[in-house]
């Protein structure tokens, strides 16, 4: 009776290891698979070049993270990944989108208006709220380069005495954009910090910015940044307008609470640990010590 026996390179390649790319979904092997920096995350290196190929193509570069919406650490990819996956001209526009929304997003930079000029010019003021609901106080920036003389907020030229919404009202009906006051019946509003027109069908009034990531209110546009339980909704003139449930409010503020008592609860039940380690901790730190001091002695003595 004939028996048969597999070598050992059969083996070998029996049982090596072969990862899903949850991109693509094929097995690809180890060597052809890319780790993330920050979460750990495996892809086939292929699929992260064409996913963010794609991403800094589209404009979307504020949030290059883990492709996967199963991370709970939703890594961030670094500048050196970023450049080390795409190809020059990609990476360039990358850093060019980038250094746009950081200038964007500055209140003391903003661009030069003027077609073709695209320099950076400084503002000499410090983002304010009005109390008609307007975004900033406008003030007059001359741009360096051309000497064009235009408003901080708008961007048209420089229009004192009249403010950004009356430009607004006076300008024809093809020319008419997006106001710079607050309309409460409007369906498209504009940040109140970065002024990127928003649209609103329906839903929630609490509105976070996907470009700044400013959290305000839709009605009166005021910032609710550090309205964590949303009292804004409970007096005033936006009472109840914020678009859910009393029931689905009192269980969001009792997860809100019950997350600081967690965190109160163990730090309540680790400090009589701590206190205890602490002399230990000093203890050892001192004999360590005390060792290298006795080791230079004998070092010096010799």
């Amino acid at each position: 009776m004939a028996t048969y026996c597999a070598s050992k390179n059969t083996v070998d390649l029996a049982i090596d290891p072969l990862i899903l790319c949850k991109l693509c979904l094929s097995e690809c092997p180890l060597e052809d698979m890319y780790e993330l920096e920050d979460c750990k995350c495996l892809f086939c290196e292929m699929c992260m070049r064409q996913y963010l190929f794609v991403l800094i193509s589209e404009g979307m570069v504020a949030d290059l993270t883990c492709p996967d919406a199963q991370c709970r650490k939703q890594g961030r990819l670094t500048h050196k990944e970023i450049e080390k996956l795409v190809d020059r001209q990609t990476f360039l526009r990358y850093k060019r989108l980038q250094f746009e929304r950081e200038v964007d997003l500055d209140p003391n930079r903003t661009f030069c208006p003027e077609i073709g000029c695209e320099t950076v010019c400084h503002v000499c003021s410090s983002q304010s709220h009005s109390d008609d609901g307007a975004s900033s106080t406008s003030v007059s920036v001359k741009c360096p380069t051309c000497g064009l003389q235009f408003c901080s907020v708008c961007k048209s030229k420089w229009h004192a005495p009249m403010s950004c919404n009356d430009v607004f009202a006076a300008a024809p009906a093809e020319e008419a954009g997006i106001p710079y006051n607050n309309i409460e019946d409007a369906k498209i509003k504009r940040c109140p910090v970065c002024l990127v027109p928003i649209e609103r069908n329906d839903g929630c009034a609490q509105m976070m910015c996907k470009r700044c990531k400013h959290i305000f209110c839709w009605y009166c546009l005021q910032s609710l940044d550090d309205d964590f339980l949303l009292r804004h909704y409970d007096k005033g003139p936006c009472k109840n307008k914020l678009g859910h449930s009393r029931a689905s409010v009192i269980w969001h503020r009792t997860q809100v609470v019950g997350i600081f008592a967690g965190f109160g609860v163990l730090l309540l039940v680790a400090s009589p640990f701590l206190l205890l380690a602490a002399p230990c901790i000093l203890c050892c730190k001192c004999k360590f010590s005390r060792c290298c001091d006795d080791e230079e002695g004998d070092v010096f003595t010799t």
